[in-house]
């Protein structure tokens, strides 16, 4: 057989039983949860800025003596400082997202691993606003009910509402992290991982 008659042979066979790779199609199908991790974190980014701009009229929302001010905004522009480096790293986030192309194992591999880090940076950022909570709570408390802080820093009611404060404030923001967290991001990543997973077994 000469090459004519070998290429009549290839344009002439029967393609209706060729198919793709099934990892092609596991790999195409990690592409909706990544959509929405990517619609979700574009919504947290302006959140986060509503967030604290609504923060920032704290004092006038409840009627915060004027005197406190000054205390509340050096406080709130240190604050602001942690949030907007944690918004620039979600921003560059999104925008790895929005350039992602799943179209290899290892591109989904990297974009896994870039999720899960995020997640948990956004666990970190959260944990770090920990202080700032406690302090404006502390501060609400002083002003709002100034009898539990009459006696001084050292006496039963002070050390009692700090001790509850600080509880509560962990117990809450950690709660809250894992619920966001996981609602936002985590429950799509474990779609993305069951992809990965699949592929394994091939």
């Amino acid at each position: 057989m000469d090459f004519n008659d070998i290429q009549s042979a290839w344009k002439n066979e029967k393609t209706e039983n060729v198919t793709l790779p099934t990892h092609l199609d596991k790999i195409n199908s990690a592409n909706m949860p990544l959509e929405i991790i990517k619609n979700n974190s574009k919504k947290e980014f302006f959140y986060q800025i509503i967030s604290i701009v609504l923060i920032g009229f704290v004092p006038f929302i409840f009627d915060v003596p004027v005197n406190a001010f000054a205390g509340f905004y050096l406080l709130f522009s240190i604050f602001v400082a942690v949030c907007i480096y944690y918004l620039v790293k979600l921003f560059m986030f999104y925008k790895r997202l929005d350039k992602t192309t799943l179209n290899t194992k290892d591109s989904l591999y990297e974009t896994y691993f870039d999720i899960r880090l995020n997640m948990e940076l956004y666990k970190t950022f959260g944990f770090a606003l920990i202080p700032f909570l406690i302090l404006f709570l502390l501060g609400f408390m002083h002003y709002k009910i100034p009898d539990f802080f009459a006696k001084g820093i050292n006496s039963t009611p002070f050390l009692i509402t700090t001790f509850s404060i600080v509880i509560f404030s962990i117990l809450f923001m950690g709660l809250a992290l894992e619920w966001w967290v996981h609602f936002f991001y985590g429950k799509y990543a474990k779609e993305i991982r069951k992809v990965l997973d699949e592929l394994k077994e091939e």
